[in-house]
């Protein structure tokens, strides 16, 4: 088997996400994060519960990694502690109990979150347009 391709592939993908402003960054892992949880959703839909335990499982991982890198020095670093730690638990109970309902307003409350972390990003990237 041939695995240049996908080293270049690989090494490509690094250096695109090593060049990523932090911000950048935060939201691709945002997108990331709504991603997993429309496919757990649609995976629980279909009844695929190895699907939807890996998509959650990962959603988890995510939240951890964004939960360990805040600076909880700042009031919003802490307030968004908080509300990491909520998603977890959340999301603990929907993989305990298949709990479509309450994996839908997770899904819609981390929507909420990156939406609102995209738009403060556009509006500091016009700010910082305009001043420059």
């Amino acid at each position: 088997m041939d695995n240049k391709g996908f080293r270049e592939y690989r090494d490509q993908r690094e250096q695109t996400i090593s060049a990523m402003s932090p911000e950048e960054l935060l939201l691709l892992l945002y997108d990331e994060l709504v991603k997993r949880l429309m496919r757990a959703e649609l995976a629980l839909n279909k009844e695929d519960f190895n699907l939807f335990e890996a998509d959650v499982t990962r959603s988890l991982e995510i939240i951890r990694y964004l939960d360990d890198t805040l600076d909880r020095q700042y009031d919003v670093g802490r307030d968004l502690a908080r509300l990491y730690e909520f998603f977890g638990y959340e999301l603990n109970r929907v993989k305990a109990g298949r709990n479509k309902t309450e994996l839908a307003r997770v899904k819609t409350m981390v929507t909420e979150l990156r939406d609102t972390f995209r738009e403060a990003n556009q509006k500091n990237q016009a700010q910082a347009g305009a001043g420059g």
